[in-house]
């Protein structure tokens, strides 16, 4: 490779992520797995170091930002992307990690502005980036972290999570995306669990794997590389969040039970839902997925083809709807024993794994996204049987989302009735209480809302 072309580092692969993400509006994580796909030659400890700094300065950009411009006199309107990414990361370093030493976080990232921008630019960087080491010597520290993260969130959301969860409530849920999360695996059979917790600590070097506390399915993997070079990936487990799973493991599904799953995106609780109502006992039921968009569908059907040949099994998946609950119900027939309602959300409780999101959201999406997860529900409340069962869940801790939605579902004419969950794993932690709130402080998952309800009339 020539000289203009230098091996890609985790340093030049964090840098083409955060440019992807300004200038694109990339997805920061589809676009970190992208470009480390492509990094075939990094080790695991630099695929860790890239993602450690893409999240890490996304997560803290407003905070980098103003640091930065108190020494860029002109500001960072005018400096193009690469340039701003170069001066983000080294900026991240100086101030939050302790492996890389300073000059040499500044000096990579004037190297790579002097060879992509120039010489003249490169000064620019380099005098604003020497200051900011001078300043960063003085002040890093656990405390600085916490500010920074405080600092980052836009102060709607902070005053939506203060209403939410108070200031105590909303300063631990800030703190509790400061440490990477670990990787969710959902084993495919939970007498299982264990057996997998050893034989991946044995199997993966460097990575380190235990139970999870909520959900009875769930291991949380930490390190050790990418998931799908491990033993028993797609047979014995796949990748799922573990509040995710306690989503889909919230509806009690039963062997025999005919199941709508209305919202299934990416389909993961699809396939968690179609074992549940084989049940392996012979009572086979059915699950059918709906989702706005075909290409989803298309996948989720390739998804549980792969699954099924894996496992040998034939994963009742139904049918599939293309549907905009928004306007009505397609083609969805009636009469399902339960249904599933995981709405489009503004995401807030998933903002430790996705801190990009923040750049996507207004106060104004609160409203509407209100608005639109109600509507949801209640045309979803149509397809049920009598006395069926509905979960309405969101991966959102906010209020607006949460508890005034459910007010409104209830206060619709839909024939919904709060009711305590029927999922066990569920109803060891919410008891008999018909909501509940998952938080990443408390729980060790992302954030989610979880609602129960049954259906009492037309």
């Amino acid at each position: 490779m020539s000289q203009s072309q230098p091996l890609p580092t985790a340093r030049t692969v964090a840098a083409s992520v955060l440019v992807r993400v300004w200038k694109d509006r990339a997805f920061a994580a589809a676009a970190l797995d992208a470009e480390v796909s492509r990094a075939v030659q990094l080790e695991p400890r630099d695929r860790a170091l890239a993602t450690e700094l893409v999240y890490g300065s996304l997560r803290l950009l407003p905070w980098i930002d103003a640091r930065i411009e108190k020494y860029a006199t002109r500001g960072l309107g005018g400096v193009d992307a690469r340039t701003h990414a170069e001066m983000v990361l080294s900026a991240y370093q100086l101030f939050f990690l302790e492996r890389v030493p300073a000059f040499a976080a500044v000096n990579e990232a004037v190297e790579a502005i002097k060879l992509a921008r120039g010489a003249k630019l490169a000064a620019f960087a380099n005098a604003v980036l020497r200051k900011l080491a001078t300043d960063a010597a003085a002040t890093k520290g656990p405390s600085l972290l916490l500010e920074a993260v405080q600092a980052s969130l836009p102060d709607w959301l902070r005053q939506a999570l203060i209403r939410t969860l108070g200031d105590d409530g909303a300063t631990a849920f800030s703190a509790a995306g400061i440490e990477a999360p670990p990787v969710g695996l959902r084993v495919t059979h939970e007498a299982e669990r264990d057996a997998w917790v050893k034989t991946l600590a044995e199997a993966v070097p460097g990575g380190t794997f235990e139970a999870g506390k909520v959900s009875p399915l769930a291991i949380l993997a930490r390190a050790g590389g990418r998931a799908e070079a491990w033993p028993g990936f797609g047979r014995d487990w796949s990748v799922q969040e573990e509040g995710s799973q306690l989503v889909g493991l919230s509806l009690g599904a039963r062997p025999g039970d005919v199941v709508l799953d209305a919202c299934a995106g990416r389909g993961n609780k699809a396939l968690l839902l179609a074992r549940a109502v084989m049940g392996g006992t012979g009572n086979v039921g059915a699950v059918d997925a709906v989702d706005l968009y075909v290409n989803k569908l298309v996948r989720l059907k390739l998804q549980v083809a792969e699954a099924a040949a894996l496992t040998h099994e034939e994963l009742p998946l139904r049918d599939t709807f293309a549907v905009d609950w928004s306007v009505g119900t397609g083609d969805v027939p009636a009469g399902y024993d339960r249904a599933l309602v995981d709405a489009p959300c503004s995401g807030v409780g998933t903002l430790r794994r996705r801190p990009d999101l923040v750049l996507r959201r207004e106060p104004e999406d609160l409203a509407r996204l209100a608005s639109l997860q109600a509507a949801i529900v209640e045309r979803v409340a149509t397809r049920l049987r009598p006395r069926g069962r509905l979960v309405y869940a969101v991966c959102s801790v906010l209020k607006e989302e949460a508890e005034d939605v459910v007010a409104a579902i209830l206060a619709s004419g839909a024939g919904l009735v709060a009711v305590p969950f029927d999922g066990e794993a569920v109803r060891a932690l919410s008891g008999d209480q018909t909501t509940l709130r998952l938080l990443p402080h408390v729980h060790g998952t992302d954030g989610y809302f979880l609602a129960s309800f049954e259906r009492r009339a037309p």
